[in-house]
């Protein structure tokens, strides 16, 4: 058996990242969690730091370290998603608050701490929400980009425009200087667009097999997932809504399950119209620097078998 790929998990929960750290936790043999950092988002930083800390206790993995880290993006005012995600971010099922402790240190310095005290190339960073942290860690400590083995992101869009604006993805649109600091980084990416998560919907059978697994944290996803999709079944008029955030953890355990290729992606940070946009080269028409490798299809079948059996491992 080969040794758990370290990952860093960057967040900013959100019920669909709740689903995708639990994937995480129910992956012990090839996935060895370093730490959470979260970041403000989908809301703001002292829920989702709340957050984070529910789903590891809701896990029983009170031995998991989380850091807060950026309160606010780069040089934007916070847009936040409560919308989507009901007022706490993880609205849907009854939960308890957590009893384990922030961390006192912060998340962009356990970042680079971390990235230069293990291995060089031997720490993932999975990214789920705004790119504030890791561009900040970047900044601070250039030595660092080097040492990144891969950063796999959910964010942007192309084929199937934005979700917050006609253009941009939610977690682009956030921080979308942070975005092009991490672009231009030259640090290794697998960007899993809207273009994938739209082909990921929590159907009801899908649901129901999740459901059926009937341990509390299988109960309490379940849960968030009904609130969660309300809004996409409304806006998309489609059976269940998209599940974004696991698609990164899914691409570190069946890099098979999704196609891609390898392209250019700027950030747009200047256009009112059309700021967050990523402007994907899919058809290599440019001659600008392949730096990212953007997923465009996914098996959904096979990445709901996988979330339901090792939801069933927590």
């Amino acid at each position: 058996m080969a040794e758990p790929r370290k990952i860093i998990i960057d967040t900013d929960p959100g019920q669909d990242d709740a689903a995708a750290i639990m994937l995480a936790f129910g992956s012990r043999e090839e996935l060895e969690v370093l730490g959470i950092t979260t970041v403000a988002g989908n809301v703001p930083l002292s829920l989702t730091s709340r957050n984070a800390r529910i789903i590891c206790e809701l896990c029983d993995r009170r031995d998991i370290k989380v850091f807060a880290g950026a309160d606010r993006p780069i040089a934007r005012k916070l847009v936040t998603a409560e919308h989507v995600h009901g007022k706490t971010g993880l609205d849907g099922p009854e939960l308890a608050e957590p009893t384990m402790a922030l961390q006192a240190q912060h998340g962009v310095d356990f970042i680079v701490e971390t990235l230069r005290n293990e291995p060089e190339g031997s720490v993932t960073l999975c990214t789920l929400g705004p790119l504030t942290n890791v561009a900040m860690a970047f900044q601070k400590a250039p030595d660092v980009v080097g040492r990144v083995r891969e950063l796999v992101m959910m964010g942007g869009g192309f084929f199937e425009g934005g979700n917050i604006t006609p253009a941009a993805e939610f977690n682009i649109y956030v921080d979308p200087e942070a975005a092009d600091i991490v672009f231009r980084s030259g640090v290794p990416i697998v960007m899993m667009p809207l273009d994938v998560t739209h082909q990921l919907l929590t159907k009801k059978d899908r649901v129901q097999r999740m459901a059926d697994i009937g341990t509390p944290p299988a109960i309490a996803m379940v849960e968030m997932l009904q609130f969660f999709e309300r809004f996409d079944v409304e806006k998309y008029g489609s059976d269940g809504g998209p599940l974004h955030d696991p698609t990164t953890v899914a691409y570190l355990l069946k890099p098979e399950l999704f196609q891609g290729r390898e392209c250019n992606v700027e950030i747009e940070t200047k256009s009112e119209l059309t700021v967050g946009m990523t402007v994907v080269d899919w058809w290599h028409v440019t001659d600008r620097k392949r730096n990212a490798k953007v997923m465009r299809n996914v098996d959904a079948d096979g990445f709901f078998a996988l979330l339901t059996e090792r939801f069933a491992r927590i």
